[in-house]
């Protein structure tokens, strides 16, 4: 089997760069997703299992500082690389407090971005290593790595926050969690819409544990969720 390629998220505005970035990374064996404002490359970060961001800073809709804060309120593992014009001490300051792992600034050689990135990538895959990416429920088996649900011979692909709440819902499972706990944790804040929003996906998992009769998503009315299930 091919080993997986890094997926990189590349979020810049100028398009003639963000093509020549692409190309280069595409040739050194990345599979790159180049998206040229904020929102979009935003969107699709939720979408999609990334393992690395470049985000110029400049961008229409949201500025790279923006997009940074919202990642890392989704995850404190995913690198993000800011790819800026601006070298001001302040700027870099900015970057850092919203969660940039680094800096580079224009114009750079594609050699340094490499290796600035294999740094980062190297440090992802020890933390990952080192965390469960499977687990046994019941009687089916999710791989939080692949974004799979293996249950009675089905295999279910999950999105991003699908497999993001059903690892939260692993770690804490048999007891109590609060509506906000989960909001909290699993989409980086507490507010009415995400709650909304939590609830669909706690029904399209309960769809998934059908087969499994001793897995139980239970609603517990004013209060939140108990996943009673056995976790291995």
């Amino acid at each position: 089997m091919a080993p997986k390629k890094i997926k990189v998220l590349l979020a810049e505005d100028d398009l003639s760069l963000g093509y020549v970035i692409k190309d280069n990374l595409t040739e050194a064996g990345y599979d790159v997703h180049l998206f040229a404002d904020g929102q979009t490359a935003l969107d699709n970060f939720d979408k999609t299992q990334v393992d690395i961001c470049l985000l110029d800073v400049m961008m229409p809709f949201k500025d790279g500082f923006t997009v940074a804060k919202k990642i890392r309120q989704q995850s404190d593992v995913v690198p993000i690389l800011f790819i800026t014009a601006r070298s001001m001490e302040e700027d870099k300051i900015k970057g850092f407090l919203t969660g940039a792992d680094d800096y580079i600034v224009k114009p750079f050689s594609m050699q340094e971005l490499l290796l600035r990135m294999e740094v980062f990538i190297r440090r992802t895959r020890k933390l990952q290593a080192d965390q469960v990416q499977e687990y046994g429920i019941g009687n089916m088996r999710f791989s939080y790595t692949d974004l799979k649900l293996y249950a009675s011979g089905d295999i279910h692909t999950l999105t991003q926050k699908e497999a993001d709440l059903l690892k939260f819902l692993c770690e804490h499972a048999n007891r109590i969690l609060r509506r906000e706990e989960v909001l909290l944790n699993v989409w980086g804040k507490d507010d009415y819409f995400l709650g909304r929003s939590m609830d669909v996906f706690m029904t399209k998992l309960r769809k998934y544990f059908k087969s499994d009769p001793s897995v139980i998503l239970e609603t517990i009315h004013g209060v939140g969720f108990r996943f009673n299930a056995n976790v291995s």
